[in-house]
């Protein structure tokens, strides 16, 4: 009983301090707010359009993703794994770098409209509400895309075997196999995209246009930063906070299992739909979505790089300063995800600590921790370390949801064995748990470091100026229209994310003794 209370000390601590991380600044929030009589019709405005370009861009992303998914599915060719890689560095992008490659291709001095333009053609703009729906389709259409794609690798080669013995075509196969995969994995991949819609906050700011196109979270951003309403910003956080809650209660409920079985993990035995139709169909969608998700990228590389030579020096302070805080926020979760993830299988509550941060975004554990540090010290002095916190707590779900599947596999191959050579305590994390957790450790850390990079939440309610990181230095330089300057710094804010990621996962790959 001594032991087992002693190897709970550590999940226990990581619990009770991501606890206090997240309740008592959405305690602080609530106790400010006194109701939400003090929403204003712009407010309520701001509810309904977060609620409609969620939607919206949940439905988009998910529609499309269906026949690239399958595409991806059916088809073999060189390049393909690197292809499939490449589609998901959106996911990984800063926010404000898909902006910039967006603007550079749909921009009103974008490509299209260039083309547009050179055919006498009226022009199209990307500020507005379609606008935000284009920048949420562009940066969730590969985690749906994934999603899918992991969907139908799920289904047995054994059942495709069976279903082509019995001479049924692509259409039998859709209606009797893939039918039933996305009926179980759809409202998952909609719910999951719809949550992170809510807290829109960066590409509803740089592409809304106005109080039109406006969501939740920049409503919160205004009120502190323009308004300086402290109660107006946390009503308006606690309604985010139930619309987040009531979208996990939703997902908790409508996701199902796996429908399949387990199969023998067997290879597809001819390629699916061989027909020349079919195949020029996938063809033309797979180089849709390439031209769609790569060329952004490939745009604001082209721009930027020229640019990099003439940043000013702040732009390289603000990028010291991002990569030290997306190191400690890396390292943070870390610490908090790998006891919580250990104790998980034992222990009932230590995933739901884990996951607790979903509840909030970054800018309401943002406006909470404001709330409290006002009283005692200037908030700006804490801009730096409460950006790190936040963006430590919001990487927290995604570490533990990579860690777990490996923690159970490591528990049940060497649980019985680590007993009987009576390894305990820190010589087994050091010779048996740490090695075997190298690769998703990395990976997820790696994660974290690039999401905290792309961060334009807490740092944008506190940051008085003086302290900056690279995201708030482009956003700045965009505001004041020296866009050559914003496309370099997003360049290199590109560079420094994917070099983080890739370190990080490179370190845990190669600490795999695998």
């Amino acid at each position: 009983m001594a032991r087992e209370f002693r190897q709970m000390i550590p999940a226990a601590s990581a619990a009770v301090l991501v606890a206090a991380l997240v309740l008592a600044p959405l305690g602080a929030v609530m106790i400010r707010a006194g109701g939400l009589s003090a929403l204003s019709a712009a407010d309520l405005a701001a509810l309904r359009f977060t609620l409609w370009q969620a939607a919206l861009s949940a439905l988009f992303s998910c529609l499309l993703a269906i026949p690239l998914a399958r595409a991806l599915h059916r088809r073999r060719f060189p390049g393909r794994g690197l292809f499939i890689a490449a589609l998901g560095a959106p996911f990984l992008l800063p926010t404000l770098v898909a902006v910039m490659g967006l603007l550079a291709i749909f921009g009103r001095r974008g490509l299209l409209n260039g083309a547009l333009d050179a055919l006498n053609l009226p022009g199209v703009s990307i500020y507005g509400p379609w606008g935000v729906v284009l920048g949420h389709l562009f940066l969730n259409l590969p985690l749906a895309t994934r999603m899918l794609l992991q969907g139908w690798q799920a289904i047995p080669a054994e059942r495709v075997r069976l279903a082509l013995s019995l001479g049924l075509g692509p259409a039998d196969i859709a209606r009797h196999l893939e039918a039933r995969m996305l009926r179980a994995v759809l409202p998952g991949a909609f719910l999951a995209i719809f949550l992170v819609c809510l807290s829109s906050f960066a590409v509803a700011l740089t592409l809304g246009g106005g109080p039109r196109a406006s969501t939740l979270e920049v409503a919160i951003y205004q009120a502190f930063r323009f308004d300086a309403d402290p109660g107006r910003a946390a009503a308006l956080a606690v309604l985010q906070v139930a619309l987040a809650l009531a979208a996990l209660g939703i997902a908790a409920r409508l996701t199902l299992p796996p429908g399949f079985g387990a199969g023998l993990d067997r290879v597809l035995p001819v390629p699916l739909a061989p027909g020349l139709p079919h195949r020029i169909g996938d063809a033309l969608i797979l180089s849709a979505a390439a031209a769609f998700l790569l060329s952004p990228l490939a745009a604001i590389a082209l721009r930027g790089l020229p640019a990099l030579a003439d940043l000013p020096a702040q732009v390289w302070q603000a990028a010291f300063t991002s990569v030290w805080l997306a190191l400690g926020a890396a390292a943070l979760t870390m610490v908090l995800a790998l006891p919580l993830a250990l104790a998980a299988p034992r222990h009932i509550w230590a995933e739901p600590a884990a996951m607790l941060p979903m509840a909030a975004s970054s800018l309401v554990l943002g406006t909470g921790l404001f709330l409290i540090a006002q009283p005692f010290v200037a908030p700006t002095a804490l801009a730096l370390p409460v950006t790190l916190l936040t963006n430590a707590a919001l990487s927290l779900p995604f570490a533990l949801r990579l860690l777990l599947p490996e923690v159970r596999a490591l528990q049940a191959d060497y649980d019985r064995l680590a007993d009987s050579l009576n390894l305990r305590g820190l010589a087994r994390l050091r010779f048996l748990t740490l090695p075997r957790l190298a690769r998703p450790t990395g990976f997820a850390a790696g994660i974290a470091a690039a999401f905290s990079m792309g961060d334009l939440g807490a740092i944008s309610l506190f940051s008085d100026g003086r302290s900056q990181t690279l995201p708030l230095a482009v956003y700045q330089l965009m505001g004041s229209y020296r866009m050559d300057q914003a496309a370099g710094a997003a360049c290199l804010l590109m560079a420094l994310t994917f070099a983080l990621y890739a370190a990080c996962d490179r370190i845990g790959a190669h600490a795999d003794p695998r």
